[in-house]
């Protein structure tokens, strides 16, 4: 069995940092930017296309991301805009199983 990697100061201020992060984009923003369906979308957050469509939705079926979808919608619209400039050695390990 291995023994854990020990964390030093450089991992500890990167895990306070990422806490902290507010990195993130709304479902109404993503689709105005790009040309998806809600059906993306919900690929994207991994969510049914009926809670999608509650996040368009006004009035009291509508319904709300969580702070997971908001991050994977500002996620995905980062790759997409920088993909090109990501090195080989990262998009294989980011995307080993799908590339």
């Amino acid at each position: 069995m291995r023994k854990p990697k020990t964390l030093g100061e450089r991992e500890l201020h990167l895990i306070r940092t990422y806490s902290f992060w507010d990195f993130r984009m709304t479902p109404i923003e993503f689709y105005i930017k790009w040309d998806v369906s809600y059906e993306q979308i919900a690929s994207i957050c991994y969510r049914s296309d009926s809670t999608v469509r509650g996040w368009f939705k006004h009035g009291k079926n509508q319904r709300y991301p969580n702070r997971n979808d908001l991050f994977n919608l500002a996620l995905m619209d980062f790759l997409l805009e920088h993909f090109e400039e990501i090195p080989e050695h990262l998009r294989r390990l980011l995307f080993s199983n799908h590339t």
